[in-house]
């Protein structure tokens, strides 16, 4: 691993880390009111594809970043579909 592909892991850190407070604040609170369904499909199509992409030309940064912002936006995706269709909300 060279000194670009550590610089690319460290900012997957940061970026990807950013979207924990968010699954976790909306797993607490199942409140999923203020959250764009539209939006969180689209970003998580758009990752999904940066993954394949990042596959295909053996990218490590690319593939370990775009394979876990596909897991964190496809929880909140999900649990917007669940709690929204279930009413389900604690309102804490």
């Amino acid at each position: 691993m060279d000194s670009l592909d550590s610089l690319g892991l460290v900012a997957t850190a940061f970026t990807t880390s950013s979207f924990v407070p968010q699954v976790w604040r909306t797993w607490k609170t199942r409140d999923v009111s203020g959250i764009s369904l539209p939006t969180y499909v689209i970003i998580t199509l758009g990752l999904a594809l940066w993954l394949v992409y990042g596959l295909l030309k053996n990218d490590l940064p690319l593939i370990v970043a775009n394979a876990m912002m596909v897991v964190l936006t496809g929880a909140i995706t999900v649990m917007k579909l669940k709690f929204e269709k279930y009413g389900v909300h604690d309102g804490k």
